[in-house]
């Protein structure tokens, strides 16, 4: 049995990775006669084969626009990949015996780039009359009229299977889709991250100081996504990075600012850990930037080096939580409280921003 499955698995932001390895690995071994390939819903056919580079430039230039215009734009730029990727997804499921998008948060609108993706996906779906599971996914709140449309061509699919991720996705979809299809809620795949990876959790030695891992997101980024105003999320900025940092040495912690390897969050953690430098003098091995991840194992192995970690980004902290990592999550978008909420971590869940430098890491 063929199945193909679409995700945004090579993206710089290796937690999708991280979670289109867990979806491969569960289906597989389901059964010794099921074959899985994963199609990169962007084109993409490895990791670190992406323009990441760019993209920093190009979400400042597509906020600076009015919506209409950043709509118009991002469907003059992918309808070109897209007439070429099409005749590939076209015949990849024309010769596959099921479809599933998921997991990840693919149904957003993020002016019409999901949206026209995935409505191409499910064109090919409904033409070859293949059945398909859309698994786990994310659902943001507010679409435009023209997203609704290219999601809504679900409904002409033969659809077998939906799931959302969390409570808050399972809403937006029925708001979206009042009268059906409906919608179970499932937990995400990343949890299953010991599935496709075999490393040993770092464990300190007594007496050595314990480390923190602070996963950094640029904020260019968070503004991006985000479903709040920026001057409620906290750490969006170097100064509440600075100032956490300090008192986590004082308090004799060791840090490690890592990313989950996007290259501007790399850019923006090097800013944090150079202008910490310029304020106090460090000791040696006390601040430490860990090398940029590139695919999902490195992820994990810079999880294991640490002894609790805060992030914004959710699959740090989902894997964190299937790895038994002590973790903080930190608001920006109601995925990651959603994520929280579903496994009773409220508590170390920071939705405000006042809290940014006073926040507390006894998890």
């Amino acid at each position: 049995m063929k199945i193909v499955v679409f995700n945004v698995k090579y993206s710089e932001n290796l937690g999708d990775g991280l979670l289109a390895e867990c979806v491969e690995t569960a289906l597989r071994n389901r059964s010794d006669h099921i074959e899985v390939e994963t199609i990169d819903l962007a084109g993409r056919q490895d990791y670190g084969t992406g323009r990441g580079g760019q993209r920093r430039y190009v979400l400042k230039l597509l906020q600076r626009l009015p919506v209409f215009a950043r709509q118009r734009l991002v469907r003059f730029m992918l309808e070109r990949k897209l007439r070429k990727l099409h005749d590939q997804w076209d015949a990849k499921i024309a010769a596959a015996d099921a479809v599933v998008i998921g997991g990840g948060n693919l149904f957003q609108d993020d002016d019409l780039n999901f949206p026209l993706k995935v409505g191409k996906v499910l064109d090919c779906v409904s033409r070859h009359n293949r059945p398909l599971a859309i698994y786990a996914v994310g659902v943001s709140e507010r679409w435009s009229r023209q997203a609704y449309h290219l999601f809504a061509r679900l409904k002409q699919a033969q659809l077998v299977h939906l799931s959302v991720r969390d409570g808050f996705a399972q809403d937006n979809w029925r708001e979206h889709f009042p009268d059906g299809p409906a919608v179970k809620i499932v937990r995400d795949p990343g949890l299953l991250v010991h599935a496709f990876s075999d490393l040993e959790r770092h464990m300190p030695s007594s007496g050595l100081q314990p480390t923190v891992g602070l996963c950094v997101t640029d904020p260019t980024i968070l503004q991006r996504h985000a479903s709040r105003n920026m001057s409620k999320i906290p750490f969006c900025n170097i100064g509440n990075y600075r100032d956490l940092i300090g008192l986590l040495l004082d308090d004799g912690y060791r840090v490690i600012l890592f990313c989950n390897g996007a290259r501007e969050d790399q850019v923006f953690a090097e800013q944090i850990r150079n202008s910490v430098s310029m304020h106090r003098v460090i000791g040696a091995g006390m601040l430490d930037l860990a090398e940029r991840p590139r695919v999902p194992d490195d992820l994990v192995r810079i999880l294991h080096s640490t002894d609790v970690i805060l992030a914004h980004r959710l699959h740090a902290c989902i894997a964190a939580y299937a790895l038994r990592i002590p973790h903080v999550g930190l608001g920006w978008d109601g995925k990651v409280e959603g994520f929280f909420n579903s496994v009773g971590r409220e508590a170390y869940f920071v939705g405000d921003a006042a809290l940014s430098p006073l926040i507390s890491l006894g998890c």
